[in-house]
């Protein structure tokens, strides 16, 4: 594997892929998320398609930071709404993965965005963090900003996932 530029500053060593899936038993959910920021994964496909990556976990909080450019943009102009709901997305579900113990796999079971402020190619690098608001055995719920480089918010958004055995993956 080649290494990729996810955006200007952040590059993939190992280029781009998923995390085995026999990974998933050997490891916790926190710790294969520190192998992706640490490279000894490759960045998931999205994340250079969407130019964001995963930078900072910790027990019930995950941190992405991205670029928005041309390549996001809406018929008017603006960044597509889509492109901020999946950096929220992925940020509300890695909070969800630093709590998960060996052998747990999770997916989004419900999600909602809300937008409070207008995304540009000028916006520049954002920051979205992840918390956890509560984790049960099968379900778990988190809450999430987008931020821009001062502070502002621009999206908000909470999602519930449904966490299950990871050898339920077998098929992928």
């Amino acid at each position: 594997m080649s290494e990729v530029e996810l955006y200007p500053g952040r590059v993939s060593p190992l280029g781009l892929g998923t995390i085995p899936l026999g990974d998933l038993l050997e490891y916790s959910g926190i710790d294969l998320l520190q192998r992706i920021i640490d490279g000894k994964y490759p960045a998931p496909p999205i994340s250079f398609q969407l130019n964001f990556t995963l930078t900072e976990v910790s027990e019930g909080r995950a941190v992405f930071r991205g670029v928005p450019s041309e390549r996001h943009l809406n018929p008017l102009g603006g960044v597509h709404g889509g492109w901020a709901a999946t950096l929220l997305d992925s940020a509300l579900a890695c909070a969800v993965q630093t709590l998960l113990e060996k052998g747990e796999a999770y997916t989004t079971a419900e999600f909602k965005v809300n937008f409070t402020r207008p995304i540009t190619p000028k916006t520049g690098e954002v920051v979205c963090e992840g918390k956890i608001v509560h984790k049960g055995r099968t379900l778990a719920v988190s809450e999430a900003t987008l931020k821009d480089a001062q502070g502002k918010l621009l999206a908000f958004g909470t999602e519930t996932c449904s966490i299950f055995p990871a050898a339920n993956l077998a098929a992928r």
